[in-house]
C-alpha cells in the first residue's frame, strides 16, 4: 500500500512538472465528458420556457420595430438563444447590432428575473 502511494504521489508530481500534451487534452476532455453526465444526471428538469420572455415583453412591444420583434423571437426560440443572448449582451454587455441599445436593456431586465432557471 505504501509503495502504492508513492507512485501515485511521483506520477503526480512528475505531470505536474513536465505536463503531456496529449494526456492533458485527454483529461480535459474526460473531465468534460464528466461534468456533461453528472449535470444530465442531476438535472431536475425545471427550466424556462424562452417564451415566457416574450410574453412578459409584450406590453413593452410597442416601442419595438418590426425587425426587433422578429429578433426577439429568434432570441427566445430556444434556451440556448436565450443564454448565448444573456451571456453576450447582459452580461458582457455589448451592443447588438439588431436591436436598439434600450430595447435591449429591456430584455436583459426580463431575463434577469430567470437567470437561475436557464
Amino acid at each position: 500500500m505504501k509503495k502504492l502511494l508513492i507512485l501515485i504521489v511521483f506520477a503526480a508530481v512528475y505531470l505536474h512538472y513536465y505536463p503531456q500534451p496529449k494526456l492533458t487534452q485527454w483529461f480535459e476532455q474526460e473531465k468534460k465528458t464528466l461534468i456533461d453526465e453528472v449535470a444530465e444526471a442531476t438535472d431536475t428538469k425545471v427550466r424556462l420556457n424562452p417564451q415566457k420572455i416574450l410574453a412578459d415583453l409584450k406590453p413593452e412591444l410597442t416601442s419595438f420595430s418590426p425587425g426587433e420583434i422578429i429578433e426577439l423571437k429568434k432570441i427566445t426560440a430556444t434556451r440556448t438563444t436565450v443564454r448565448s443572448f444573456f451571456s453576450q449582451y447582459c452580461n458582457q454587455q455589448m451592443s447588438n447590432p439588431k436591436i436598439q441599445q434600450d430595447n435591449v436593456k429591456k430584455i436583459c431586465r426580463r431575463m434577469r428575473n430567470y437567470q437561475s432557471l436557464f
